[in-house]
């Protein structure tokens, strides 16, 4: 099953970099009574994730906060070790956006939103998104066709349908 707009998101967990090392983070207790933007990517370092996705968000961190978004949370099926290099490497942990690994892929495989790209070496990898998640609950979802795009699943377009309350 891929996860669509009105679906509410299944139970995962999730590893980021804590102050004593590697931590579990629980996708339920992030999204309960809040609103929450959460954007994936093929890899951290990738080149469309490392010069477009991630930068696309910094652009609009603040103007989401400004239509009620409380996080914004970055996932990659890499490991924790990769994301907090990443989230330092581009500024996004410096700007408050959320760096979790899903790095055995099960969230992403969950919500339908895997796919292999072996000439590449990516296997098992996250398609690209970006939703906006009410309570648990996707209220707006916009997935790029193509992984080395990022069209509809930058932080422009996100903040624009956040606005009109519609998808791209």
């Amino acid at each position: 099953m891929t996860i669509s707009t009105g679906d509410r998101l299944p139970e995962a967990s999730f590893t980021r970099m804590g102050a004593e090392g590697p931590e579990q983070v629980t996708l339920s207790e992030k999204l309960k009574g809040r609103k929450v933007v959460i954007f994936a990517v093929p890899g951290a370092f990738t080149p469309t994730c490392h010069s477009a996705h991630v930068p696309s968000f910094l652009r609009v961190k603040d103007a989401l906060a400004e239509q009620g978004v409380d996080e914004i949370i970055c996932i990659a099926v890499n490991d924790p070790f990769v994301m907090q290099a990443w989230g330092e490497a581009t500024g996004a942990s410096d700007a408050g956006i959320t760096m979790l690994a899903d790095a055995d892929s099960a969230f992403t495989k969950a919500i339908g939103m895997d796919f292999d790209a072996a000439p590449v070496g990516l296997m098992a990898r996250s398609r690209r998104y970006a939703m906006l998640v009410e309570d648990g609950g996707v209220t707006v979802l916009n997935v790029e066709e193509s992984p080395g795009e990022c069209g509809v699943s930058a932080g422009e377009a996100l903040l624009e349908a956040v606005k009109s309350g519609h998808a791209a």
